[in-house]
This record gives C-alpha cells, sequence and structure tokens, in this order.
C-alpha cells in the first residue's frame, strides 16, 4: 500500500513533470522544482482529488494571521516579527533561516516544500494534529 507521502510525491512529480526521486520531503517547490504560481493550483487540486479533502486557499496566512492585529502581522505587504514567529511555529518543517525580516505575504509559497503538503494533507485526513507552535515531524499514513 502507497503511502500518505509517495501518493504526494508522485502528484507533485507528475505535475511539475519531474522524476519522482527530485520530490525529496526537503525539496522546495519553486527554488527546488520550479514550481510556478501556476502550479500549486494543480497540485492543490490533485492533492484534494485524490486525499477527498479541502485545501483552502491562503490557510497558511490565515493561520499564521490568526488574532495578529494587522500591524502585529505585517504593514505594507511585509511581515512583521509577530508575523514571522507565528508563520515559522506553523511551518516547522521550513528551514528556520529562509524566515528573514523583509519577507512579504506575497512570498511565503516560496517557502513550501514537499513537506509542507504533506502536513496539510496529514491535518486535513485527521492524521496529524494542526501545527500549533511546536515543531513536529509527518507521520506517515497510507492511502
Amino acid at each position: 500500500m502507497q503511502s500518505t507521502f509517495e501518493k504526494i510525491q508522485e502528484i507533485i512529480a507528475e505535475a511539475l513533470y519531474c522524476d519522482k526521486e527530485q520530490v525529496t520531503r526537503d525539496a522546495n517547490l519553486m527554488a527546488d522544482l520550479g514550481a510556478e504560481s501556476i502550479d500549486f493550483l494543480d497540485i492543490v487540486f490533485r492533492l484534494e482529488k485524490s486525499f477527498g479533502i479541502k485545501l483552502p486557499k491562503g490557510d497558511i496566512e490565515s493561520r499564521a494571521r490568526g488574532d495578529l492585529a494587522d500591524g502585529e502581522f505585517e504593514v505594507h505587504g511585509t511581515l512583521q516579527e509577530k508575523g514571522l514567529a507565528r508563520l515559522k511555529a506553523i511551518m516547522p518543517e521550513v528551514d528556520p533561516n529562509f524566515f528573514k525580516t523583509g519577507l512579504k505575504v506575497k512570498d511565503i509559497p516560496t517557502l513550501f516544500s514537499v513537506a509542507t503538503f504533506e502536513r496539510m494533507v496529514l491535518e486535513r485526513m485527521g492524521d496529524l494534529a494542526p501545527v500549533s507552535g511546536a515543531a513536529s515531524k509527518p507521520a506517515t499514513a497510507t492511502v
């Protein structure tokens, strides 16, 4: 039986026309696999269809924003200290060095790795509790 990760790996490889072996958990979709913003729509559509889930647009930004006031989260499209800290907490799969001062809200997708999609799928399927700020490793479920 194929694991959740293996299915996600297959979906991303097909969507981006790359070798499955390139689609590792640590691979950044844009920097390493050459994804463009339009590719995210295709990947999300394929994941939703394959797993029978919904991945709401802007979910990561919305969760990072949480109850922070606009000025605490971002100012003129630039993430502020509290916004960066919250984003870092809900994306434990991303190298902490990528959360730099000056990061723009519109650039959040540049942080997405294969593990980001794996975590989101597992959370939606109920196989992984949503990240609340503590670092966690994705569970390995099967489909």
